[in-house]
């Protein structure tokens, strides 16, 4: 945990930049010299990262941190901002997210406006007044050591399991092969038997859709975990039990307004600490791959420091 204030200085040094050209399939990819510019109407040096795969930009925010970076700014959508919070969580360098991407759901969940050039203004602005903001962030630990960040949600439900599918598919390509993976697993669709220990008190449940969030927000507005608040110093664990297949397309709407949490079949919880295990499941934190069950999930608060 981090002891700061809500208006503590920037370190020096320069602004590191890490985008995404590809994020949102490319259509703020023009957008990309004006915000530099604007970044650097807030009177610091800006150096883009030069990376081409989501490991070697992970490596470059680390490199630039460790470098003597005064804040980390990432142009991109969620996977671009999980590659950056590995870097700054737990540190003094702010961070500040620009939401270029399909999901942009820790942005605009930690108060970014969703605008590209409208989120840049607010971070050029903490950064000439040398305003930084702390935000929780949820560590995620495996028994043999695996340790990452994140700062939207764990999914750990048919949403991994679907996206586990379509990272196995070669065909077809794009949002499509998504689409037929949702098809194929709804066809396999079977609740699996989970085993939960929330603050230690642990539990057995069956259950189609698990989630673990420090914020409200995945898959680009589905308020998955609704009255997740990433300043509270707890996560919010949503779990929808028994579904069959017609009763969870009939829910999976309601996701985006975060009314799901009223079925019968969801239960919603709170705590400091999740353990998670259940067989065959593979979970994916902002979207992004990440460890087999079991994992351990942490609410870490003010684990970084936003330009806000």
């Amino acid at each position: 945990m981090l002891a700061v204030t809500a208006h503590d200085l920037v370190p020096p040094g320069p602004v590191a930049v890490l985008a995404n050209p590809t994020a949102g399939r490319g259509r703020h990819r023009g957008l990309l010299p004006r915000l530099l510019e604007r970044l650097g109407g807030a009177g610091r040096p800006v150096e883009l990262l030069r990376a081409r795969t989501p490991e070697e930009a992970e490596a470059a925010c680390h490199a630039a941190v460790a470098g003597g970076a005064g804040a980390l700014v990432a142009v991109g959508g969620d996977g671009t901002v999980h590659r950056a919070l590995q870097a700054v969580a737990g540190t003094a360098v702010p961070f500040g997210p620009v939401p270029a991407g399909t999901g942009n759901d820790f942005a605009v969940d930690t108060g970014f406006p969703a605008d590209p050039l409208a989120a840049v203004e607010v971070i050029a602005d903490a950064l000439r007044a040398g305003r930084t903001r702390p935000v929780d962030l949820a560590r995620l630990t495996t028994p043999d050591g695996g340790d990452r960040w994140y700062g939207a949600v764990l999914a750990a439900g048919f949403d991994a399991i679907v996206n586990e599918r379509a990272n196995r598919m070669r065909w077809p390509r794009g949002p499509r092969r998504y689409d037929l993976a949702i098809l194929v697993e709804l066809a396999r669709l079977r609740p699996r038997r989970y085993r939960l220990r929330l603050d230690g008190a642990e539990q057995e449940v069956d259950a189609v859709l698990v989630a673990v969030g420090n914020a409200a927000s995945y898959g680009g507005g589905m308020r998955i975990c609704p009255d997740a608040d990433p300043h509270d110093g707890l996560l919010d664990v949503v779990v929808g039990g028994r579904f069959d297949r017609r009763t969870l397309m009939r829910v999976k709407p309601r996701i985006y307004q975060g009314t799901h949490v009223t079925h019968p079949l969801v239960r919603s919880y709170r705590a400091r600490t999740v353990e998670l295990d259940a067989e065959g499941i593979t979970t994916y934190v902002d979207g992004e791959r990440a460890f087999d069950l079991p994992v351990r999930v942490s609410a870490v608060p003010a684990a970084v420091r936003l330009l806000r």
